[in-house]
């Protein structure tokens, strides 16, 4: 998942006193019990875990997009899928790869803990020095001019994350002569940045903990040493795409998770988990399911690098095969260690700031709120952030929704009241790291969100009409009217799902 931060929210509304009325609160042929969540267990889902996990034993340690353990994990997810009977293809795709050869920072001598934000441009052979400036620390750090001192020209300058992206954090910088940048992160955790898009990237750029920033503000005029050795490849890799060969095509379900792994780790739980949560809904599906709607299941690729395969395939559809597409459910990180349980705020109501979901994205929280309910969890709302691949589906007015149990974020004494786990800890502490393994998954979570995530891809398999509640012409009408305004929003920066742009 591309990198996020999660903050608390106030809970879904409660869709039901019992598990029962909360299954009965939807609308019987939007969400009625459908079984099928039934019929998937959280050892069957493991059992996919493994498969990855072995994959990236075997290659290098990791599944990254471009390298051989993603290749190897396409052909392994593609040919379960092949022999259950779905119409399944692989389509390429070209991108603009980030590769970080080595990187150093030092201040005063020192050196520094830290790394580079993605696509960060490379320093000379040799790296920079350049002394430390500080910008100015207020509710949007870095964001305006004003917010930098006046020797930044020539400097390496410190500013706090928060409020606006990297990009624009040290594009501004750049305007004003700054010779690079050093964002320190505003809660505790490594930084995992990027500047989204190679285009936007204009001076070479650190990312550092909290704790070492709010350190090297006390040190304006030090000097840094500076060195980031990076590169870009072209690399061509691919998506699974698999069909049911039953139901419409012209009001196509269709459910998504990223198959790729950062190439720290074999990304177990980021995400491996919500791939084997699909697969495994889909296995037990079959190919031709007795169903209204075809169904549709991606496995995304490169969504660590900038949302990239989701992105090339939404935009490689004509309006009217995006428009066959009634609705998109995404699944990033559904088994996190110190798991929270989140749905997308698809009607906005926790005005966290990026609006609501195209129409019919709040009816998508109601029925995954009530199929988490009638597992005896309440979910929180999460906000559509750009940072994963429902993104581009919103920006072309298509429904969306999705679960989530929470990356770098923080879980509070509220969620542990209702939850469980451990306060004060991250949701997945090995977030975007080696360590995210087959150690790193809540097994619980992974079951219950496989569960819920099934029943409610069986119930619309069955019936979106609670969703869409019009005529293809209506919603054509609709989608192209609303396509400005979700462009705005939704796409935000290109952020790759393990990491932050803002």
């Amino acid at each position: 998942m591309s990198s996020r931060t999660i903050t608390s929210r106030r809970a879904v509304t409660a869709l039901a006193a019992t598990c029962a009325a909360a299954l009965a609160a939807i609308a019987p042929a939007s969400a009625a019990p459908a079984g099928l969540g039934d019929q998937i267990t959280g050892d069957a889902v493991n059992r996919h875990l493994i498969a990855l996990q072995r994959i990236a034993d075997t290659h290098g340690g990791n599944r990254a997009s471009g390298l051989p353990g993603y290749e190897a994990s396409v052909d392994h997810v593609a040919d379960k899928l092949r022999r259950a009977g779905f119409d399944v293809t692989t389509p390429e795709f070209t991108y603009d790869a980030f590769y970080l050869d080595s990187f150093s920072l030092a201040v005063a001598g020192q050196p520094t803990e830290g790394d580079a934000l993605e696509y960060s441009p490379a320093t000379p052979q040799g790296g920079i020095t350049a002394p430390l400036s500080v910008a100015a620390v207020d509710e949007t750090p870095g964001c305006e001019a004003t917010d930098f001192p006046a020797d930044v020209a020539g400097s390496v300058v410190l500013i706090q994350r928060g409020s606006c992206t990297f990009a624009d954090k040290q594009r501004i910088a750049a305007d004003l002569g700054a010779a690079g940048a050093i964002v320190y992160n505003n809660v505790e955790g490594p930084l995992n940045g990027t500047l989204g898009d190679p285009a936007d990237a204009r001076i070479p750029s650190a990312g550092v903990t909290m704790q070492t920033g709010q350190a090297l503000a006390g040190q304006a005029g030090a000097e840094v040493k500076l060195d980031v050795q990076s590169r870009l490849e072209s690399v061509t890799t691919r998506n699974v795409v698999a069909q049911t060969r039953t139901g419409r095509p012209d009001n196509v379900v269709m459910a998504g998770a990223h198959l790729d792994s950062v190439p720290e780790g074999p990304g177990i739980n980021d995400n491996g988990s919500g791939s084997a949560g699909l697969l495994e809904t889909a296995l037990r599906m079959g190919g031709s399911p007795q169903s209204e709607n075809a169904v549709r299941f991606a496995w995304w690729g490169a969504e660590e690098s900038g949302l990239v395969g989701s992105t090339q395939y939404v935009q490689s559809l004509t309006f009217e095969q995006q428009l066959d597409i009634a609705l998109y459910l995404n699944f990033d990180m559904i088994g996190s260690p110190n798991a929270g349980y989140f749905a997308y705020d698809g009607d906005d109501s926790d005005a966290e700031g990026s609006g609501p979901g195209p129409q019919g994205s709040g009816q998508i929280e109601q029925d995954l709120a009530a199929a988490m309910a009638a597992q005896g969890v309440e979910l929180e709302g999460t906000d559509f952030d750009g940072r994963s691949d429902y993104g581009e589906f919103i920006a072309n007015g298509i429904p969306a929704g999705g679960l989530f149990t929470g990356a770098e974020g923080v879980k509070t004494e509220e969620q542990v009241a209702k939850w469980g786990g451990t306060a004060g800890v991250a949701y997945d502490a090995n977030y975007h790291q080696a360590g995210d393994h087959l150690g790193n998954i809540d097994r619980v979570a992974l079951e219950r969100n496989a569960k819920g995530l099934a029943n409610v891809i069986e119930a619309y398999s069955r019936s979106t009409e609670a969703v869409n509640g019009m005529t293809r012409d209506e919603r054509a009408r609709l989608r192209q009217s609303q396509l400005s305004t979700f462009a705005e929003h939704a796409r935000g920066p290109a952020v790759p799902h393990g990491h932050n742009a803002i």
